[in-house]
Parts: C-alpha cells; sequence; structure tokens
C-alpha cells in the first residue's frame, strides 16, 4: 500500500516537472531572436531575453548592427551583467573577448566556448586573442570588446582604451557599433549585479565607419556618457 502510494506521487511529480520544462522550453524558444546554430543554445538566448527585460527590466533599442558581416560591437563595462544585457539586445550571436580568468570560471567555461567567447590574456601572448578575433570577423561575425579593459564606473577616473578595437577595425574594415550600459543596480560587481534587480537600459550611437587612433578619444567619450 505505502510503496504503491509512493509510486504513485513519484509519477505525478515526475509528470509536472516535465510540463513544466516542456513550458518553460516554449517559452525560451518563444522568446528567442537568435540563431545560435543550436537548440539549446536558442532556448538560453531566450531564456536570457526573459531575464533581462522582465527581471531587470532592460529599456532599448535593438543594437544597430548590419543584418550580415563583420562587425565590432564596443560598450563601457560596469558590471558583470553587461555581456547578458548585449546579448538580450542583439539579434545576432555576438562574440566576447573576455579576460582568460573570467573564460575558466568554475562552473561557466563550457559556456563560454558554446557561444564562441575568446579568451584574451593580457599579460601575455594577447596576439593570440587578436589573431582569433580577425579569423572570426574574416567569417562575418560579431565581435563585443569592453575596451576600458575591466570592470570601470563612470566615478571612477577616465580610463584609457586599449587599442585593439582600432587596430581591429582598421585590418579587417570593420564599423564600430558604440553602446553604452547604464542603470545596472550591482554596478562595480560580477555576480551581485546579475542578482540584483536593476532599471538596465543601453543607449546605441552612430557607428564608427572608419578608424583611426584620434577616434579613441571619442569613443572614450561615449562610452562615459560625456557625449549623447
Amino acid at each position: 500500500m505505502n510503496s504503491a502510494f509512493y509510486l504513485a506521487v513519484l509519477v505525478i511529480v515526475v509528470v509536472v516537472l516535465w510540463q513544466l520544462w516542456r513550458r518553460v522550453c516554449r517559452a525560451c524558444e518563444a522568446a528567442n531572436l537568435t540563431d545560435w546554430g543550436r537548440i539549446s543554445l536558442n532556448r538560453l538566448d531566450g531564456l536570457n531575453r526573459l531575464f533581462c527585460t522582465r527581471y531587470h527590466r532592460l529599456k532599448y533599442h535593438p543594437l544597430p548592427l548590419p543584418d550580415q558581416g563583420a562587425a565590432l560591437l564596443v560598450a563601457n563595462h560596469i558590471s558583470g551583467l553587461d555581456p547578458l544585457l548585449l546579448i538580450a539586445a542583439a539579434r545576432r550571436p555576438v562574440r566576447f573577448m573576455i579576460a582568460r580568468e573570467e573564460y575558466q570560471r568554475f562552473g561557466l567555461t563550457w559556456l563560454f566556448r558554446a557561444i564562441g567567447c575568446i579568451p584574451v590574456e593580457r599579460d601575455r601572448r594577447p596576439e593570440q586573442a587578436l589573431r582569433e578575433a580577425l579569423r572570426v570577423l574574416g567569417k562575418g561575425e560579431v565581435v563585443a570588446l569592453f575596451p576600458q579593459g575591466g570592470i570601470h564606473l563612470d566615478t571612477q577616473p577616465a580610463a584609457k582604451l586599449k587599442r585593439g578595437v582600432i587596430k581591429l577595425a582598421e585590418l579587417t574594415g570593420s564599423a564600430i557599433y558604440p553602446v553604452r550600459v547604464e542603470g545596472v543596480s550591482g554596478q562595480g560587481h560580477v555576480v551581485r549585479a546579475v542578482l540584483l534587480r536593476s532599471h538596465a537600459r543601453i543607449i546605441n550611437f552612430d557607428p564608427l565607419l572608419s578608424a583611426s587612433t584620434d577616434q579613441l578619444e571619442y569613443l572614450a567619450e561615449l562610452l562615459s556618457g560625456k557625449t549623447r
């Protein structure tokens, strides 16, 4: 009697969980707007869009990336939530250049590898990441960078932008698409920013269709919010 009862309860729980899983999958598929080439990644894309728009109340206009062809997406970096927000606002897969130590975070390497992140070793062999970014841009993909070099708040002294974005633009002829992330509650933090609810915003700027060293200063002003 007891065994039959517990078996029936187990079957009911399994059925309920299966139905909930199917509903979650359908919701993620409905929210997905980018083809990452795998159904599991497409569902994660949809889940991320729901998370950013519902929980973090993200307000944005779709990033003005071209429908196809190489592009460089450049943003300020105020928290660990920033990449999730940018992916949620994009209509194309975005491959991020991220620090090697972030790429190797426990439990996340599989995800970073699956979505095509490019690990950067800042102190040694940074040219390897540059070559990989050139290869990806040569295939007509979108590469995203945080040229401030790490998490940097507006309250901190102005950061000198890394020249890598200009170099990539010059070598590939790719346009630079600057955007600015604002309204994140856990600014300055990685995990805390993901957990604390925000009123996140993404501000789009006109693309820089040609690259030059002189534009680094202008780009720094855009990312810092000094130019609107």
